[in-house]
């Protein structure tokens, strides 16, 4: 019965240490998801709808679709760009990609 007791007592520790370092595993797990992954989208996103945002007339911008223009009038949450001389074409703001001016972003 001592011994069996004594087995209990010695192998309580090595379990708590194990729980503790599987704990700080998956923690250290979630931190690195968070700072290389969530995080860096999250601020993408943000300056993306500050971008929307600020948009003016006369501004040359790129379309998600890749369409060239400048823009010649912002209505709400539409923009009119003009693509060519007399050729306006309508979208909404959040179709917007970017600047034309501005380089793509490289992976």
């Amino acid at each position: 019965m001592q011994l069996i007791l004594l087995q209990a007592q010695a192998t309580q520790p090595d379990q708590t240490t194990s729980m503790i370092y599987n704990v700080l595993l998956w923690a250290g797990i979630i931190g690195v998801f968070y700072f290389f992954m969530i995080r860096p989208q999250q601020k993408k996103q943000k300056e993306q709808k500050s971008f929307v945002e600020n948009l003016k007339k006369g501004d040359s911008v790129v379309t998600i679709g890749g369409m060239h223009g400048r823009i010649a009038a912002i209505e709400g949450t539409t923009v009119t760009l003009e693509v060519d001389r007399g050729v306006k074409l309508t979208f909404e703001k959040t179709a917007i990609s970017r600047e034309a001016s501005a380089k793509p972003a490289q992976p």
